[in-house]
């Protein structure tokens, strides 16, 4: 599987992505600078988190209007697989190819902790290897994860199998404690967790490895 990170400025958890896709693909990611304005043939491309521009007017808007961005949108219309991790959920709303808005945590305070997740759709391509697993845990580390959509959406998403993650014991507010969202298609995820943290024992779990073998069986 060729794989692909996007490098903004201010991101933080780029390396992170590309450490696990490299340890569970066998192989190097492109490292793909958010300047570029085409993206290398790959057949799965992370947008990772961090504060890409310094969360400068909202969290992920400038790093949507980037000229590589505008690439993906393209590309994950005709099918390719994206995810986007905290910031990166972020930008996926902000680009469109996610619905909602990510806002301030209620409570406006960062938060920062392994998070238990349950699994909604276990048949996704970004979950379809945790097979008998209900429940997960993964780092979150956000100021800007509580997820808000209209009631018209919330249903769509529920009635489409869009809701892939939701938080047991919500940390930040979001709507009916959603975590991660897919779009219609099911090729395109956004989670506020961090499942590039969840791939090494000594980092304190290993709970995000299926997440990336998901994707790797389903593109075999």
């Amino acid at each position: 599987m060729k794989s692909a990170v996007i490098v903004f400025p201010a991101s933080n958890c780029d390396r992170d992505a590309a450490d696990a896709l490299a340890k569970i693909t066998g192989r190097d990611p492109l490292m793909v600078w958010h300047e570029e304005t085409t993206l290398p043939p790959v057949d799965f491309v992370v947008i990772p988190g961090g504060f890409s521009y310094g969360d400068y007017l909202r969290s992920g808007a400038i790093a949507a209007r980037s000229p590589i961005v505008q690439d993906i949108v393209r590309k994950a219309g005709n099918g390719l697989p994206v995810a986007g991790f905290c910031n990166g959920f972020q930008i996926l709303t902000e680009s469109g190819l996610l619905p909602g808005a990510l806002m301030r945590n209620k409570g406006l305070r960062f938060v920062c902790r392994p998070q238990k997740l349950k699994i909604i759709n276990k048949t996704s391509m970004f979950t379809k290897a945790y097979k008998d697993q209900t429940e997960i845990t993964v780092p979150i580390a956000h100021f800007d994860g509580n997820y808000f959509a209209d009631g018209e959406t919330l249903n769509r998403l529920k009635k489409n199998g869009q809701i892939v993650f939701k938080y047991d014991g919500n940390p930040n507010g979001s709507v009916n404690d959603i975590a991660g969202i897919c779009n219609e298609a099911g090729n395109v995820l956004g989670m506020m967790p961090h499942p590039e943290r969840a791939v090494d024992p000594m980092h304190g779990g290993t709970d995000g490895i299926p997440f990336f073998k998901s994707v790797l069986e389903s593109l075999r």
